[in-house]
């Protein structure tokens, strides 16, 4: 059960945006599956319920994507997102 639905994608930038706000429980879910070494396939599974065996290219990529925007919020954009006024 999906609150708020995902992009392939998130946005790029280096302004949080109200993507981010909207998705910080699931960057903090796979920065939690990461650093357990949980197996990407399983997280795309069951965060964004993607089947991975059926779409690897898709599944790779959004998983990746999302992972890396998670962690850019982690070392920086976490700041932004706190001082910056999304809407």
């Amino acid at each position: 059960m999906k609150k708020h639905p995902q992009q392939d994608a998130p946005p790029p930038g280096d302004m949080p945006t109200a993507y981010d706000l909207a998705h910080v429980r699931l960057y903090l879910r796979l920065l939690d599956a990461d650093a357990e070494g949980a197996d990407w396939r399983e997280a795309v599974d069951i965060l964004f319920e993607i089947d991975a065996a059926a779409e690897p290219d898709r599944a790779r990529s959004v998983y990746s994507t999302h992972l890396e925007r998670a962690r850019w919020l982690a070392r920086s954009g976490h700041l932004k997102l706190l001082t910056t006024r999304i809407g």
